[in-house]
């Protein structure tokens, strides 16, 4: 069986083991095993919810009998107050939360798809979420590339002064962050599935032009003031930036180099 069967299939024995077990009243499958099956491949997990009846969600928390009996577990770790971590003895690796009707109002979540749910349950449309995804995308450049410049800058003083991790974060993480929120006004966004909570999720696909060249703005824990330097050129080349803060910025890299 192919694996993305497998997962398939995986969710849709977990819904007969909450049948069996009684209390619970939806099983969500969300991401790759939601709506967005499309993108399912060898290497998706499989992350659930469970909406359970008031006064059970503790004991499908505490007690993981119900995975078992869909298939054994070699490893669970509890991650949240409302879920797990878990992987199945043949593999699959899963992250699931348990939560009441209620709760579901208060998070946000991407649009799940219904796995299975009990009879005398009627509410499916507990499945999209009622609270505003958050956006990762900004709608301006002035903020974000120059909270990027100045990343640059103090990450290259950190270097100099020898905190060499530190400084890759500035550079190589927050930086690139902050050019991460704004590609959708600098390349063309091609449609494929953007992630609400993480602008870094598919990006290959989504700006390919962009991806083409990020690796010269990642270039490791040893070679950081080489990474800002090529995030100095991007930034260059899309926006105004203060000439005083951009002398500044190569002084340190090629005093650091």
């Amino acid at each position: 069986m192919l694996r993305t069967e497998l997962l398939l299939q995986r969710l849709h024995e977990i819904g007969k083991s909450l049948e069996r077990k009684g209390g619970a009243l939806l099983l969500l499958g969300v991401g790759s095993v939601g709506v967005e099956t499309e993108r399912l491949d060898e290497y998706s997990d499989l992350d659930f919810f469970v909406i359970v009846r008031p006064g059970e969600k503790d004991r499908y928390i505490d007690q993981l009998d119900w995975l078992e009996e869909a298939h054994p577990l070699a490893y669970s770790f509890k991650n949240s107050e409302a879920g797990c971590k878990i992987l199945f003895e043949d593999g699959i690796y899963g992250e699931y939360a348990i939560f009441e009707e209620r709760e579901l109002a208060e998070i946000s979540y991407t649009e799940g798809r219904v796995v299975w749910k009990d009879p005398m349950y009627d509410n499916t449309e507990i499945a999209k979420p009622v609270s505003p995804l958050p956006s990762q995308k900004s709608d301006s450049l002035d903020f974000p590339l120059n909270e990027a410049l100045t990343n640059l800058y103090v990450g290259l003083g950190r270097y100099a002064r020898g905190e060499r991790l530190s400084a890759m974060r500035f550079i190589e993480v927050y930086a690139i962050d902050r050019i991460l929120s704004v590609l959708h006004l600098l390349e063309q966004e091609v449609d494929y599935y953007p992630d609400p909570f993480g602008n870094e999720r598919r990006l290959e696909k989504r700006y390919p032009r962009f991806a083409e060249i990020i690796g010269d703005m990642i270039q490791g824990y040893d070679r950081v003031p080489e990474s800002a330097l090529r995030i100095l050129n991007f930034i260059e080349a899309v926006y105004p930036v203060n000439s005083r803060l951009s002398e500044e910025i190569r002084r340190l890299a090629n005093r650091t180099n």
